[in-house]
């Protein structure tokens, strides 16, 4: 099935992103109740979206959205312990999860290292498992940042993880950045969504923003390899979008 073509917002620093983006996030949510339907969401981490995360919960007061039904999941997570706070789960979970009336039974964390698994392919099986366990494995949406080397989630340039398309998650054990063992959602189980956000900020993100926009192979710039089916949205601050033609 074709997707559409990806979609550019600017705004014009990392605080008015956050807050658009937000708005956006809370917009959705209430279009995908509105249907009776709980809604699949896929989160990140990283410093934009902690901003994000900070907004959706101060823009929620007073907006239609019932946390008690949203489905909250991760496109990657580090494996460390738990209680680690570097740790995407812990992060949204501080500025935002704390603050509104989530069911605990729809927010799923990716298993950390001091967990009930053994060792990273353990918890990345469990994961897939979770994922599966909800019917069609399918998201309405599903957010991502963008390294400077243009990775997403955990799936990094060059690596094996990019070419395995037969299942829902992967381990990652040598990641080029610390910390080396993570567990990451696969581009099939990324791409199995109604849409995609990326969000990036700042100059150091504009090279590899440009790249994907640009079509690199997804081998080069992992982020060309995920797109939602029916759309897909970059929103970037200023910085992140000088380098675009």
């Amino acid at each position: 099935m074709d997707t559409p073509e990806s979609e550019v917002v600017v705004r014009d620093d990392p605080h008015d992103l956050a807050r658009h983006v937000a708005t956006a996030v809370l917009d959705l949510i209430e279009q995908v109740q509105s249907r009776g339907v709980a809604p699949g969401i896929v989160l990140t981490g990283g410093t934009i979206a902690h901003a994000i995360h900070r907004e959706v919960a101060r823009q929620s007061v007073g907006r239609n959205v019932d946390w008690r039904r949203v489905e909250l999941w991760w496109g990657d997570e580090r494996y460390v312990p738990s209680d680690d706070p570097e740790r995407n789960a812990g992060q949204a979970r501080e500025v935002w999860l704390s603050h509104v009336d989530v069911e605990p039974e729809r927010v799923h964390e990716m298993p950390a290292s001091d967990g009930e698994y053994v060792g990273v392919h353990d918890a990345a099986a469990a994961y897939a498992e979770e994922v599966l366990s909800q019917g069609t494995g399918r998201f309405d949406l599903v957010m991502l940042g963008i390294g400077p080397d243009g990775h997403v989630a955990s799936l990094f340039p060059g690596s094996a993880q990019l070419d395995v398309d037969d299942a829902v998650t992967v381990a990652v054990s040598e990641a080029p950045k610390p910390p080396p063992q993570r567990v990451s959602l696969t581009f099939g189980a990324l791409n199995r969504t109604s849409q995609v956000w990326f969000v990036a900020s700042g100059e150091g993100k504009a090279e590899a923003v440009g790249r994907a926009l640009g079509g690199a192979d997804r081998h080069d710039i992992p982020a060309t390899g995920v797109r939602g089916q029916q759309r897909t949205l970059w929103f970037l601050d200023a910085e992140a979008a000088s380098r675009l033609t």
